[in-house]
């Protein structure tokens, strides 16, 4: 039976995709700081007939990160960590003349750090296994939208750490995966008050990533959008 850890995974995205693997019998370990909302989405992955252990916290807690390896790594093995967690920042999006510093630190250590901090936990398993390394992008890591320096530049850093570690870590599959906009929490904290209804719902990407998991091509940054339409 496949192990993965998805982080962040209450909600949005997170679920989505870990409904979807649960219908393909994986074992999931999840976490999330809501505990009714993490507790609502590990019944409904119990409900598909997959175990989850579903555990409440802060991936910037360093023994939040060490329970959930503990009980990732309990069966002896772990194929895949999904780096989904993560902050958008002040809403609405400041400027980055403006933007609050110690706001900016808390996006970094969560975006960035502690992907990497959880990564140095599991690296072990993951290459015993010859797993895989999904780190959720963005295209504002890629493009110069304003307002979203903070949120873009933390997620240009994990682009180039994954691409790094990848260098490094030749015999794992190491990817950033770009979703795009879709209609979730975050997105509509990003424009408060605005209609978001046109955006995509997170399942509709879920494809997209099941594709760059099952194909597994070469270590790189990959975008749902190409995916979708048959473009390794």
């Amino acid at each position: 039976m496949p192990v993965a850890i998805i982080t962040g995974a209450s909600e949005g995205l997170g679920r989505a995709l870990a409904e979807d693997l649960a219908e393909d019998g994986w074992r999931l370990v999840i976490d999330g700081r809501d505990a009714d909302r993490l507790t609502l989405a590990a019944d409904a992955i119990r409900n598909l007939g997959a175990t989850v252990d579903a555990i409440v916290g802060d991936v910037n807690d360093e023994e939040h990160r060490a329970d959930l390896v503990e009980a990732a790594t309990e069966s002896g093995h772990l194929d895949l960590v999904v780096d989904n967690a993560s902050t958008l920042g002040p809403s609405p999006l400041p400027a980055l003349a403006t933007y609050p510093l110690a706001s900016y630190e808390q996006v970094l250590r969560t975006n960035v750090v502690a992907p990497r901090a959880l990564l140095q936990l599991t690296l072990p398993a993951l290459t015993a296994a010859h797993g895989a390394i999904v780190d959720i992008s963005s295209d504002a890591a890629v493009e110069g939208y304003e307002g979203w320096g903070g949120y873009g530049s933390s997620k240009a850093a994990l682009d180039q750490l994954t691409r790094v570690l990848a260098a490094e870590n030749p015999e794992l599959h190491v990817y950033s995966f770009d979703p795009g906009d879709m209609r979730t929490r975050m997105h509509q904290d990003a424009f408060p008050g605005e209609d978001i209804s046109d955006r995509p719902l997170p399942a509709t990407v879920v494809p997209a990533l099941r594709r760059l998991l099952s194909e597994s091509p070469p270590s790189g940054r990959y975008r749902a959008v190409d995916l979708l339409v048959g473009k390794p």
